[in-house]
This record gives C-alpha cells, sequence and structure tokens, in this order.
C-alpha cells in the first residue's frame, strides 16, 4: 500500500501495488522509480554523518570492548539489514513517513515480509536523537555501535588503568586523570563529538524505549486532536467554495402555522403513516416553485439550467457530518409520499448506505433546526444549487389581528438565494408564494 488509511489523495493517484508471482521487492522498487513516486535503492539508508564518525572513532579508543558486546546484541533490525546486504526493506510511503518523523529506519524492525518494514512498525516510535549514530556498515578497523543499551559494564581500553565502576544511567563516568579517556558509560549512546586532543565528548544517556503512541493523543489543557474524515474534509471544501464563489444574500420572512398545525392534526389522524411538520413544508416549497418556475435554476459556466420538475434536498444530521439527499419529483408527490421519501433517504443516511446519485442534483434544499429550538439561522447553499430555505421552531408568540393583539403560533423562515441566478425581486416573489401557501395549507395538498 502507497497510502494509508484516511489519507486523501489526488484523483488518478496510484494507492498501491499489486505484484504478480515471482516478484521481488525490488522488481516494485524500481517500478515505483520508474513513475516518479519512489527513490533509488538504497537512496533512503541513510548514513552516518562527520560528527557521529568521529564519535565513534573516539569512543572506539576507549570502549572497543564494549563495542564488541554491543555488536553481539545487535538489534534484530541490523541483522536484517546485513542478511540483505545492509539494504533497507520499505516502501516509498514509509520512507517518507520516517523522513517527516525523524525516524532512522536502519533502527526499526520490520514485522513485514522478509523483515519488510511497514507503517505499523513506525506506530509510536520517536524521531532518533540528533547525537545517535545511524546503524552503519562495520568498517575494516574499528566497529561501527548503534546502541550500548544491554550492556551491563564497560570495560576500558587495553593497556589502560580501570577507572573505577560505572553507574548505570548517569551522565559521566567516575573523574579520571586529564591524559586518560573517561571510559563510556553503559547506558549511553555513541558521543556527538571528538574533545580536543583527541579525548571523546561526554556520552549522552540512552533514551528509554519508546511506547506506542495513543491513536489521538491528548493535547495540554484536556484538548485532544481529531483526525479529519474524508467526509468532514468534503463538506469543508464545498461550503467555504459556496461562500468564496457564490454571492449569498438573505431574505427573512415569519409565517403563521396556526392552520397548519391543525391540518396535519387532521391528516395524521387518518393517514396510514404520520406525516411531520417539514413534510409539509417541503411540499410548500415545490408548490411556490410551480407560481415562480424561474427561481428553479441554476448557475452554469455557459448559462443558467432551468428545470422542469422540483427536486429538493434535505440536510440530514449523520454521526461522520451533515448530508442533503435529494428527493426527485417532489412537485408530482404527495404529502405522504414526501414523508416516506424522506423518512427512507434520512435513514440510509444516517447508515451510511446511501449512493452517489442520491446526494447530486437539485436546485434547493430545505435546512430545518426547529426541533432544536433554533428561532432563525441562515444557511450556506449547497453547489451547485442556487437557494437553500433555513426553518427556524414554531413558536406562540403575540400577534395582532384584525387591530387587536392575539397569541399565534408563528415560524421565521431565512432564504439564502445565489444572486447570479435569483436576483432580489425574484427571491421575494418566491419567498411569499411560499408563505402564501403555508398559511393557506388547503393549497399544499391541492
Amino acid at each position: 500500500m502507497l497510502i494509508g488509511p484516511g489519507d486523501s489523495v489526488d484523483v488518478g493517484a496510484p494507492i498501491a501495488v499489486i505484484a504478480a508471482p515471482g516478484e521481488t521487492d525490488s522488481d516494485i522498487d524500481a517500478l515505483l522509480v520508474s513513475v516518479g513516486i519512489g527513490s533509488a535503492p538504497g537512496a533512503a539508508a541513510t548514513a552516518p554523518d562527520a560528527a557521529a564518525d568521529a564519535a565513534l572513532a573516539g569512543a572506539s579508543a576507549a570502549g572497543a570492548t564494549a563495542a564488541s558486546a554491543a555488536v553481539e546484541t545487535a538489534a534484530p533490525a541490523d541483522e536484517t539489514a546485513a542478511a540483505h546486504g545492509g539494504r533497507l526493506f520499505a516502501s516509498p510511503i514509509v520512507r517518507r513517513m520516517a523522513k517527516e518523523q525523524g525516524i532512522d529506519l536502519a533502527g526499526v524492525s520490520g514485522s513485514g515480509p522478509d523483515g519488510r518494514i511497514v507503517r505499523r512498525d513506525l506506530d509510536g516510535l520517536d524521531a532518533a536523537p540528533a547525537t545517535s549514530a545511524s546503524a552503519a556498515s562495520a568498517d575494516a578497523s574499528s566497529a561501527s555501535v548503534a546502541d550500548f543499551s544491554g550492556v551491563a559494564d564497560s570495560a576500558p581500553a587495553e593497556g589502560e588503568p580501570d577507572s573505577g565502576p560505572v553507574s548505570v544511567g548517569s551522565e559521566s563516568a567516575t573523574p579520571a586523570a586529564d591524559d586518560e579517556t573517561p571510559a563510556v558509560p553503559a547506558t549511553a549512546v555513541a558521543a556527538s563529538g571528538a574533545g580536543p586532543s583527541g579525548q571523546s565528548a561526554p556520552a549522552e544517556a540512552a533514551p528509554a524505549a519508546p511506547a506506542k503512541a495513543a491513536p489521538a493523543p491528548a493535547a495540554p489543557g484536556g484538548t485532544e486532536l481529531v483526525p479529519h474524515t474524508g467526509m468532514r474534509r468534503a463538506i469543508a471544501r464545498r461550503l467555504t467554495e459556496s461562500k468564496q464563489t457564490v454571492p449569498h444574500f438573505y431574505l427573512v420572512a415569519d409565517c403563521r402555522v396556526d392552520a397548519l398545525m391543525e391540518l396535519r392534526a387532521s391528516v395524521n389522524a387518518s393517514a396510514p403513516r404520520k406525516v411531520s411538520l417539514n413534510d409539509f413544508i417541503v411540499k410548500a416549497v415545490a408548490g411556490a416553485f410551480g407560481e415562480v418556475p424561474e427561481a428553479n435554476a441554476t448557475w452554469g459556466d455557459d448559462g443558467t439550467t432551468r428545470y422542469a420538475h422540483v427536486d429538493i434536498a434535505v440536510a440530514v444530521a449523520t454521526p461522520g457530518g451533515l448530508l442533503t439527499p435529494v428527493v426527485r419529483g417532489v412537485d408530482q408527490l404527495s404529502v405522504t409520499g414526501v414523508s416516506e421519501r424522506i423518512a427512507e433517504l434520512a435513514g440510509r443516511a444516517r447508515e451510511g448506505r446511501l449512493r452517489q446519485n442520491e446526494l447530486e442534483g437539485g436546485s434547493f434544499s430545505v435546512s430545518n433546526l426547529g426541533m432544536y429550538g433554533v428561532q432563525e439561522f441562515s444557511a450556506i447553499i449547497n453547489p451547485p444549487q442556487s437557494a437553500i430555505l433555513a426553518v427556524g421552531v414554531a413558536r406562540q408568540q403575540p400577534v395582532v389581528e384584525n387591530g387587536e393583539l392575539a397569541v399565534g403560533t408563528v415560524m421565521t423562515v431565512t432564504l439564502s438565494a445565489d444572486h447570479r441566478v435569483i436576483d432580489g425581486a425574484l427571491a421575494g416573489q418566491w419567498l411569499a408564494a411560499f408563505v402564501k401557501r403555508i398559511e393557506n395549507p388547503l393549497t399544499i395538498l391541492i
């Protein structure tokens, strides 16, 4: 695999390599190099830098015995690399991740086929310290030591006096004479450089073994970083594009819904399926388009497309984010038919079983937050649609009827429209047609 779970890639980008029987890792690497997404064999293997070489040279004079012991207890990854002639087997994505995270692949034990390093081998690993030398091939005159961990004691160089016991975990050995080289601590990594007069610089304490990282590490202050899902990225991209490229404007209206509430109660008393207030609203939207068909259109680079039928998207909240499945032919459905279709689409949306074509098309959306007590809000147009209606809660409030104060049930709606397609006057005509149907609900059933 060239990418990991949840990664976002461009359309047409390679995501995996399927090998034929008999093909080797070398064949795969050569293929990746040929298409420009891999590196030449051995290019990713890191050579020890000059400072590390100097440190190893200085340490070898005082710690030849310790070096021999460390070489005998080298990590399995070193043995694997040696078995393959010093070459590291890792996919380009693993090499890229290691480079970004500062991880030395020479010190990673691969769990894949033939010791190949895979993505899971990097989970929880910390970046290699800057003073730690990379695992390198042995020189003819001295051995390269990547790690002294696990060595119980460090012996002084042959012919030099013993400087005393070394305390495990201490930063430096027991002080010695100026002309003597201090013994290398048992838990120290290779020194970062040579000191004056050929003396090696004090070694640093070896880092503790890396612990497995949690899937979502908690940041300071009790916060948690939640990785973006593909759906969340798509929602962010589309809505950002809408606000940046679509010239929104907004119209607000209050609707008296007392008569609509009574009609809904009558329908539910005899209908085989209960209908919601939102079902009537969607049907009223279709009726308003029948009266003002010029508003049933979308913007395009070559012109404005007008539609003979009314397809309306309905906003559905899901665990992964907001989805807007499209109800086709609302103008040809009854209120109960609209209710059945919305319920079926919303159920499959929450289960993640919608087909792509059920999320495409339409010229208009309805977003209802009234069930949460929201009085009014402005919604973002879902491209390429040209408008969206934001519906608030139906609430009782003082109203004036025939010059007298009364209590009525009022619902506030906000129309967001694309000014490239719908001018202010056209939007006003459409909104007036919608309010008329809501306040005279029998027209919705006709």
